[in-house]
Formats: C-alpha cells, structure tokens, sequence
C-alpha cells in the first residue's frame, strides 16, 4: 500500500500580501494595507489544503536557511504534511507579492527564489518518495526541467543518472495506481504559471488542471483558443495529449473532459473576500481524492466545493477549509 495519498512536487513561498482599494496602473503608486506575511506558494497550498482535508501528504520542494523557511515548514508541519522531502539551502525562500482588491481579485508577482533550485537531481534523489505516492501533483512555479523529471521517473519507475546539480542541502525532516500505465503514481498538473509544456509530460497528465488563461495560453494559435466555450477549449487540449482535461470556471464551476465526455461541473453560491489560493485548494483537493480512490467527475465535485469555501476567508492557506467545513455546505 503507498505511504502516501498524494506526493506534492512544487514550490513553497511566503505570501507578502498588501490590500489595495484598486491595483495600480503602470508608473502608478497606490497606498495600501499593512503588510501581512503568510505561508504559500502553490506546491505548499495544495500539500497544506490535502492535508487539512485529510489526507496522508507529502512536500518535495525546496526553501532557504532562512525565516521565511522556517515558516513555511513549520506550516506544513502543522497541518500534517510530511516534510521529509522538504530540501533547505541553495538561495533564500521564495518570496510571492500579493495585491488584493476589495472584491477578492488579486495579482502576485513571484520571486521564485529556492524553487528555482529545485533541480532534477532532487527528484532523482526522491525516487523512493515518488513511488510512496499514489497521486503526484505538480505546478510550473519550479523548473519546467524539473517537472519533465518527475514525469520521467514517474513513468520508468527508476532514478536514471542526470548530469546537474542541487546545490548545497540540507533535508528538513520530517483512483490509485495505474495512471501512468506501469502501476506507478497518477500526474496531476496544473501549469501555472504557464508555459510550453513537452509532449511527454502533457501525455503524462490525468488530469491536467488550467483556468481560462493558461488554457488560450496552451492553445496559443490555435483558433480553439479564440472561441469562448470552455467545451472547445477542452477538446483541443485533449488533442494535445493528456489523459484528461479539468478547466476551473470560477463562479461557474469546473469543467470535466476525457476521451468519453464532457461535464460542467456547476460551483456553490458564495461571498468571495480573497481568491488568494483559491485555485491550489482546488487541486490539492481535486489530486486527494484521485488518490483516495475517486472517479474524476466525482474528485471534481468535490474540489468546487472546497475552492468555493477558500475564497470566503482572507489569506490563502489559512482559508483553507476541513472536511467538516465542506460536509457542511
């Protein structure tokens, strides 16, 4: 039996969030709020939301020797992850600044930090970790290098030789199989921010999770990309190469796509205050309960109503609901 319902593989950063009566226009200074300082980035978000929900977690990443480090870690620990795989050193954490309007609308620039040294090696390194998992969920806010990495052995259930290095580190302590086709663990990706993705690694992706913006970036020229249906969307990301398609909606919802169909997935009514990780909640709930055993329409259904209580409180990992807090909505 694996160790671990899901393994995220992904980037950690504390949160700099300032609210903003209106974000500012190029060459404009705004005032805003006092500076708040949270844990984040997407990889930590979606472990932090899994395992608050439940489930057996694990963290593959990487932060600096550093406050910010430590807060991340001691984050992560709190809400019950594993942070065995947790790397520390090689440049200072990454750092993500925040502005937030009064209707929950935000923008974040990243300083990508220690998650730019998350290297290859780290994850050959991890292999065994990579195996524990029944699900391994995975963003771009990491080399896209990396990524291919984790891809990569997840598929040949080996470690092969890399030739790059890591840095100097330190560890921190601390429906199932099959997907792939060799037994090993599903790949969840959402590939934000977005980038070109390789063939292999959009084939490895059950589902491959975008919101409106990194699907048209996906679909690039093609004309799917101009139309406004998320359905027309879907298919021609499918035609792509991933196994299956799920397209975040916002208020609408989700939509679900496979080889055999295609389903809106509608959202719960709700006030929203701050979409700030938002959309990590929904995968980190979306990949745990792939791992748990769940069909994909069902795992989805569940995610919407987890994104749609995260974004009824500040913050973002402190948002996050239990499984209590769903049930009851």
């Amino acid at each position: 039996m694996p160790d671990y319902d899901l393994l995220v593989v992904g980037s950690a950063n504390a949160d700099l969030v300032i609210g903003v009566e209106r974000r500012p226009a190029a060459g404009e200074t705004v005032l805003g709020s006092d500076l708040a300082v949270h844990p984040g980035g997407k990889g930590a978000n979606q472990a932090f939301a899994a395992a608050r929900l439940g489930a057996r977690t694990a963290l593959l990443a990487r932060v600096g020797d550093d406050g910010h480090g430590r807060l991340l870690l001691d984050s992560q620990r709190n809400a019950g992850v594993d942070t065995a795989g947790v790397l520390i050193g090689g440049a200072p954490t990454g750092v993500a600044l925040i502005t937030v309007d009064p209707s929950g609308d935000n923008s974040i620039v990243v300083s990508p930090g220690a998650n730019a040294r998350l290297a290859p090696a780290d994850v050959r390194a991890a292999a065994d970790l990579l195996a524990s998992a029944r699900v391994v969920s995975l963003q771009l806010e990491i080399p896209l290098e990396t990524v291919a990495t984790v891809v990569e052995v997840v598929r040949t259930g080996r470690a092969n030789d890399g030739a790059d290095g890591a840095g100097a580190s330190t560890g921190a302590g601390g429906t199932g199989g099959g997907a792939t086709g060799r037994g090993g663990p599903r790949i969840v990706l959402n590939p934000s921010p977005p980038a070109p993705l390789p063939a292999e690694v959009l084939a490895a992706c059950d589902p491959l999770v975008v919101n409106e913006h990194e699907a048209r970036f996906l679909l690039g020229d093609d004309p799917a990309g101009r139309e406004e249906d998320p359905e027309t969307w879907a298919a021609a990301l499918l035609a792509r190469g991933p196994r299956s398609v799920v397209i975040t909606l916002g208020a609408a919802g989700a939509l679900v796509a496979d080889r055999d169909r295609t389903v809106l997935v509608p959202s719960l009514p709700v006030k929203a205050v701050d979409t700030t990780g938002a959309g990590d909640a929904f995968t980190g709930a979306l990949a745990w309960r792939l791992g748990v055993g769940d069909d994909l329409e069902t795992a989805v259904r569940f995610a919407v109503r987890v994104g749609a209580a995260a974004v009824t409180r500040d913050g973002a990992q402190e948002s996050f609901p239990t499984a209590e807090e769903v049930a009851a909505r």
